[in-house]
């Protein structure tokens, strides 16, 4: 097929005509039978999925007649199984690749893997995002078997791949194994399709190698990895909404390092009063409410996209956008655990201050917590270790930090969660909040436990005792000696987070740029 002498001939000496025939064969994929088992499924193409995310007409192809470097299998193997490229995204230029399941089982060959490695770091170098379409069972085999050949297929680590230079979604759209894993593992956001799986190896590898019988749901379904592990950030009913996912992620995000986060004009005033927001907050302390009314309220009507919404939800992630800037939300969830902070909440706390961080993105944290979850469990998840690497990222970060104390703050939460000693860029708090090493009932009951065993009316010293820390725990003392920056109105929230934030991005932007002293940290810890 590829011998030059059958390329050329009297009636066609310029190859148009050869060159045609490569490039419609490219389009054939694997075959009419197996693209019409993808459709069986639910489930479009590898170029539908490209099609239907880039604005029509602007996909230019890299390698789209490459195939398998094996002679036995060039012709069965049209764009090696792996098409990429450059086109844009609501007139953005952005890469993507999508893994083609119907070519060798969206295997990855030589060829195709090193077009991917190469188009991809070429992307980086010139600042484009990164959108990837995984389906595929791996390593193709073939390809790979021998040392030379192992150790000549490129694979695309951390360090190579880039240091949050551009952001990167990665999206698994089937049964992905190997490769689709590692970029998920390595995304900024990750999506993953109802009814795919996402593992190291496949159910039938992992019996032969351990005797476990799985089923593909059971080994990596978006249960798994939405609500236990948290490799996934957003999870999409079918192709076309987690292709609605990627634009909207995408939306909130700079094309690269260098660039600020796009301005949205979203029609909300600036100054719109919350004159109902305090319907939200229960007037008993005991009682919980539902966070998402307040960000709801809050941030610029319907802008607010979370993620990682089922692991560990107890802290609340996410984008927003304040008066159009678009800001990374942390808020308290006292919905779940009290909004008690458990491992999961600050490994995904961590890893988003670091995506933060890197992408010059302001943060908002607003507290409603009573610390941090305690146990045995928590302790068997290295708890410890959790709570430090949270505070750490925050230490390191420097893009601009705004806090707010809703109701409680206790303990080492109130600091993680921007608190004092995280030199945020200010700390805030509503008139009725309640600050301190722990709740005042508690701290009466144990600071002041003898003198209460001793009292002839023990009810009514606990009631004195109890006055007394909730004074104390009261934000007017250390408003007073400047550790609060200023006491709000909850009304006036809104207006004074935007307000807040215009002043720490500085007019032309250059407070909100980052440092990037978290750009190299892992996603998860």
């Amino acid at each position: 097929m590829d011998d030059p002498s059958m390329t050329r001939s009297e009636s066609d000496p310029h190859g148009l005509n050869e060159l045609e025939r490569r490039r419609v064969h490219r389009l054939t994929m694997g075959g009419a039978d197996k693209l019409a088992q993808q459709r069986a499924k639910g489930r479009l193409n590898a170029r539908e999925r490209i099609e239907a995310l880039l604005d029509p007409n602007s996909f230019l192809e890299f390698g789209g007649l490459n195939h398998s470097d094996l002679p036995a299998t060039q012709d069965k193997t049209p764009a090696d199984g792996k098409i990429a490229g450059f086109g844009t995204l609501d007139g953005r230029t952005v890469y993507v690749t999508s893994d083609d399941i119907t070519v060798l089982a969206g295997s990855g060959g030589r060829v195709g893997v090193s077009k991917v490695y190469k188009t991809t770091h070429y992307a980086i170098e010139k600042g484009y995002p990164l959108v990837m379409f995984g389906e595929g069972g791996g390593t193709r085999m073939p390809d790979n078997l021998g040392a030379a050949n192992h150790m000549r297929t490129p694979t695309l680590l951390r360090g190579e791949v880039r240091d949050r230079k551009v952001p990167f979604i990665n999206c698994i759209m089937g049964e992905s194994y190997g490769s689709p894993t590692w970029k998920t593992a390595l995304a900024d956001i990750s999506i993953q399709v109802k009814g795919t799986c996402m593992a190291v190896s496949g159910p039938r590898v992992i019996e032969q190698a351990t005797g476990e019988k799985l089923t593909p749901e059971e080994l990596g379904g978006w249960q798994i990895h939405a609500r236990q592990t948290g490799l996934i950030d957003l999870v999409a009913e079918n192709d076309l909404h987690c292709i609605e996912l990627v634009r909207k992620a995408l939306s909130y995000l700079p094309s690269n390092h260098t660039q600020l986060p796009p301005v949205v004009d979203t029609g909300d005033a600036p100054d719109r009063r919350l004159d109902d927001i305090l319907d939200v907050l229960p007037a008993s302390a005991r009682r919980v409410y539902d966070m998402h009314k307040m960000l709801d309220r809050i941030f610029d009507q319907g802008s607010f996209l979370e993620l990682k919404p089922l692991f560990d939800p107890s802290l609340i992630i996410g984008f927003a956008r304040l008066a159009g800037r678009t800001v990374g939300i942390f808020a308290s969830n006292p919905m779940h655990s009290a909004g008690a902070q458990g491992p999961g909440a600050c490994e995904k706390a961590a890893a988003f201050v670091c995506l933060c961080d890197s992408f010059n993105i302001p943060m908002i944290m607003l507290q409603d917590t009573p610390g941090f979850f305690i146990g045995k469990a928590a302790e068997l998840r290295k708890m410890p270790l959790k709570i430090m690497t949270l505070s750490t990222a925050l230490q390191k970060r420097s893009v601009p930090l705004i806090s707010l104390v809703l109701r409680r703050s206790y303990g080492l939460a109130h600091r993680t969660m921007g608190g004092a000693g995280a030199h945020a860029d200010m700390l805030l708090a509503w008139p009725g909040a309640d600050i301190s090493f722990m709740s005042a009932e508690n701290a009466v009951g144990v600071v002041y436990a003898r003198e209460l065993a001793k009292a002839d009316d023990p009810e009514a010293l606990r009631a004195k005792y109890l006055e007394e820390v909730q004074r104390m725990n009261a934000p007017w003392e250390a408003a007073g000696l400047g550790l609060i920056d200023d006491i709000i109105d909850p009304r006036d929230t809104r207006k004074a987070l935007v307000q807040y934030l215009a002043l720490a991005c500085g007019p032309d932007g250059a407070g909100q740029r980052s440092k990037r002293a978290l750009a190299g940290w892992p996603q998860m810890f």
